[in-house]
């Protein structure tokens, strides 16, 4: 395991959408368990492949101390249309957080680092990583669900601390 380093805001690779996965083999595990260190040390609480430069839809959420969790190829498949605030944030824009507003429960289909598939269930807060995430994923990062006003303030504050 390796902590890599983080690509940061305004980096355009954050705005590309990552390729699937289609290789489920010692590689996947390895950049899996670099991820995973690499999130830890940020700190954060999930992290993707194109966080760290890698092109893959590769997603690592610890929400809980010691409850990891790895999906491949994530992607929601049901959302509610009621929504939930929370306050969101990246690894890649480190010292920042606003308000998003999203859906407050989702369905997503994954699968497992051995290619299985699975559907998850999650609502509130964890429903909000799954998004935000998956968002990352498809190049969407998170600031782009602001308001051009809220947006402009999160990147001059960003700014301010001398990190953009």
């Amino acid at each position: 395991m390796a902590i890599r380093p983080i690509i940061r805001f305004p980096d355009p690779r954050l705005r590309v959408a990552a390729e699937p996965v289609t290789r489920f083999d010692t590689d996947l595990r390895s950049l899996a368990d670099d991820l995973l260190e690499t999130m830890r040390a940020a700190p954060g609480l999930g992290i993707t492949a194109p966080h760290i430069g890698v092109a893959l839809r590769l997603v690592v959420l610890e929400l809980e101390p010691g409850e990891v969790g790895f999906y491949v190829n994530p992607a929601v498949i049901e959302a509610s249309s009621d929504t939930i605030r929370q306050t969101e944030g990246s690894v890649s824009m480190p010292g920042v957080v606003e308000d998003i507003e999203r859906p407050a429960r989702v369905t997503i289909r994954y699968r497992d680092l051995e290619g299985a598939e699975h559907i998850e269930a999650a609502d509130g807060f964890r429903a909000v990583c799954h998004q935000h995430e998956i968002d990352q994923l498809d190049g969407i990062f998170w600031i782009d669900r602001l308001s051009r006003l809220k947006r402009d303030r999160v990147i001059a504050r960003y700014r301010k601390l001398g990190r953009g």
